[in-house]
């Protein structure tokens, strides 16, 4: 390695890293919360201009999507994910007499959110350019609730320069 490589990595490159946290409270057992705006706001504080933004999700009953704020596309994804898991069906995670792991008072029947949230991932990350989040006209950023309504948080980690 030559002496202006090393010189060069020695330099500060101005490189940050945000971290954020978003509380929401959601009101349906189902439900897709439109986070954009909060997103930018955070994004807009930081003072990163270049990079991405990691939002994720810290719940296993609950995820992040990026689609359309379209109240009938809405419906019907809500709609298809308990097609995949109905909240009728049965779910061992459900029966507590042979249960044994992870066990909380008051413990909730939620098997089918569990189930849900395989088909809606925990986080999604987006280009930053010029302060501006990169996504196509019709795309927003959705906490996807798949157990509510219950108190829940979204972290929002900004990188870049």
């Amino acid at each position: 390695m030559s002496n202006a490589n090393a010189v060069a990595l020695e330099r500060p490159t101005g490189f940050m890293v945000r971290n954020h946290s978003i509380s929401l409270m959601s009101e349906a057992p189902t439900q897709f919360i439109d986070v954009t705006d909060e997103i930018e706001a955070v994004v807009r504080a930081s003072g990163v201009r270049d990079g991405m933004v990691v939002v994720f999700s810290t719940h296993t009953t609950a995820g992040v999507a990026i689609n359309e704020a379209e109240p009938l596309l809405l419906d019907d994804m809500t709609r298809l994910l308990a097609r995949f898991a109905s909240r009728e069906d049965e779910y061992q995670h459900d029966d507590l007499s042979i249960r044994t792991v992870n066990l909380e008072p008051n413990e909730r029947k939620n098997g089918h959110a569990h189930c849900q949230r395989l088909f809606v991932g925990t986080s999604e990350t987006i280009p930053l350019v010029g302060g501006e989040l990169q996504m196509g006209k019709w795309q927003r950023v959705f906490f996807t609730e798949l157990d509510g309504p219950r108190p829940r948080r979204l972290t929002v980690q900004v990188l870049g320069v």
